[in-house]
């Protein structure tokens, strides 16, 4: 049981690592990858990311089923999944297939939130995460594995995450100062 308690936290420092290797990756294929195709870099940095953001669920879903929250979870946990969007979108941009703008927004937002939840928490106001939020993750993980894969629709789901994390941003940010 020991290790049910510990495993949300390591599974978030592997996200951190996953992190940090895809963005290695993505910035050295020419260099240290170059016995692999386009086809192969691509399939493996998607897959690397696809499973990173996994962890996030994994972690997630073993901590509150086992009870097995913590205050390094709470704190570690949206920080190694911002980590992991900024390396995606740090190698896409560097790649060429993701217009810098796309993670200023997406980002942006992120951190703006996170500021929110600090105030809320400071005047203890409780501002649940909903659907919406949930649905704003996915879109992102989805759109930014299509575009590690280099898939042809790749930037209708980006469109899709854009649209969702302002929605889902602006709806939260209603909340706060509804509550």
């Amino acid at each position: 049981m020991k290790v049910l308690k510990l495993l949300p936290n390591f599974l978030t420092i592997l996200r951190v690592v996953l992190s940090l290797f895809l963005l290695f990756l993505l910035l050295n294929t020419r260099t240290y990858f170059s016995f692999l195709t386009p086809f192969h870099i691509n399939m493996i940095s998607s897959l690397v990311f696809l499973f990173a953001a996994l962890t996030d669920l994994l972690d997630g879903y073993i901590a509150r089923s086992y009870k097995a929250k913590s205050r390094f979870g709470e704190i570690f946990d949206p920080l190694a999944d911002k980590i992991l969007i900024l390396s995606a979108f740090l190698g896409l941009v560097y790649l060429d297939r993701v217009n810098a703008w796309v993670p200023f927004v997406i980002l942006g937002r992120e951190f703006f939130i996170s500021g929110l939840r600090v105030l809320a928490a400071n005047e203890k106001k409780d501002i649940p995460v909903n659907a919406l939020g949930k649905y704003k993750t996915v879109s992102q993980v989805v759109a930014i594995g299509a575009l590690l894969a280099n898939l042809t629709y790749s930037y209708a789901l980006v469109a899709i995450a854009v649209f969702l994390t302002l929605y889902s941003g602006i709806d939260y940010t209603i909340k706060y100062y509804k509550s």
